[in-house]
This record gives structure tokens, C-alpha cells and sequence, in this order.
């Protein structure tokens, strides 16, 4: 795994997207989503209440990232610079050369292939450039579209934790899904 080092700031595109860095400029976008009780019912974090909130979600990010501590990525559409989802590696494992992937997306903007969209990108700058050796991605057992995309994108499923978290008052099991680098596991087989 290479060094983490995320400046500049790399900007990712697909066919209609571009993941970008987040910015105050944000603020509304973040705070209707983070800010929403069901888009935020399986994420373990704080819902932002305010635009403090979510400046201060801002902030947390984006500093982060200029730690090099973890990356996360604003979800635009092409031709827009809107923010509708964010995208990210929240957590690093250097030592094992892992991370884990994390994703939420604006409500409106469900259903229509964009998370999986921005999901390959990312997961392509996390193999290529990054040169990690595997991507988890760590899904509530009653988050059935979030595991149903990290299977579509060929993720398995490698272990159950019991009362893994708690969250809004109570302890909730969670999946451990798993993708390895295709080319580490092509030098693996030969």
C-alpha cells in the first residue's frame, strides 16, 4: 500500500459523476442528508440538527483528509456541483494494507445506480493508486440495499458480530463484507 497522501486532491469521474472534495459550499446539501432521520437510521453518527452541524461535519471531513487520515468524496452529478451522496474510505488499516469504505447518498437520488457508479470508482482508486490489498465495507444486518450493493459490486461476506455497535439506544449486529485487489489475488494464485 502506498503512502497516504491526498494532496492534491484526487478529483474521481465517471460516465455521470464526479467525486470531488467537500466544501462549506456544501453545507445545505450535507444538512439534508445527514440531517435526515431514515437516510441516517443505519449510520452511527450524530444527525446534524443545524447548519453548525453540518459545517462541523464538513470540517471533520475535510480535515481528515488533509491529515491523511481518511478520504471521503462529494457526489456531484456531471454538469452539476451539487453534492447528492458522499463517498469514502473512513477508516485505514496501514498495516494490513485495508480500509473500509463508507456511502450515503441523498434520498432522491436512490435506486438509480449512482452510489454502485461512485462505489467502482473509488474502489479502483483504492486498488490502483492506493494499492490496497482489500476493501471491507462493515453493513447493519438489517441494511439489505447497502448489502445488496457490496455484493453487486463482488463483495463477500466474511463475518457476523453480535451487538457489534450501539446505536439510537440499542446494540445491532453487523456484517463484515470483503473485496480483494484483483491483482493481488491474480499473484496470489499463480
Amino acid at each position: 500500500m502506498k503512502e497516504l497522501n491526498f494532496t492534491p486532491f484526487p478529483v474521481l469521474e465517471t460516465e455521470r459523476l464526479v467525486l470531488r472534495n467537500l466544501s462549506h459550499n456544501d453545507v445545505d446539501e450535507v444538512l439534508a442528508i445527514r440531517g435526515n432521520e431514515t437516510t441516517m437510521q443505519y449510520i452511527p453518527r450524530p444527525v446534524a440538527r443545524t447548519k453548525e452541524d453540518a459545517l462541523a461535519v464538513i470540517d471533520m471531513i475535510t480535515g481528515f483528509t488533509a491529515r491523511n487520515e481518511r478520504i471521503n468524496w462529494a457526489i456531484t452529478e456531471r454538469g452539476s456541483d451539487k453534492l447528492i451522496g458522499i463517498i469514502g474510505y473512513v477508516n485505514f488499516k496501514t498495516e494490513s494494507h485495508r480500509a473500509e469504505v463508507g456511502y450515503v447518498l441523498h434520498h432522491d437520488h436512490l435506486r438509480k445506480g449512482i452510489t454502485y457508479e461512485a462505489l467502482q470508482a473509488v474502489l479502483d482508486y483504492g486498488f490502483n493508486v492506493l494499492q490496497l490489498h482489500s476493501v471491507e465495507a462493515i453493513i447493519r444486518l438489517d441494511n439489505i440495499a447497502s448489502a445488496q450493493l457490496v455484493e453487486k459490486a463482488g463483495f463477500v461476506r466474511e463475518a457476523h458480530f453480535r451487538d457489534y455497535i450501539f446505536h439510537n439506544g440499542r446494540y445491532w449486529d453487523e456484517y463484515v463484507y470483503t473485496l480483494f485487489n484483483p491483482v493481488h489475488n491474480q499473484q496470489k494464485n499463480t
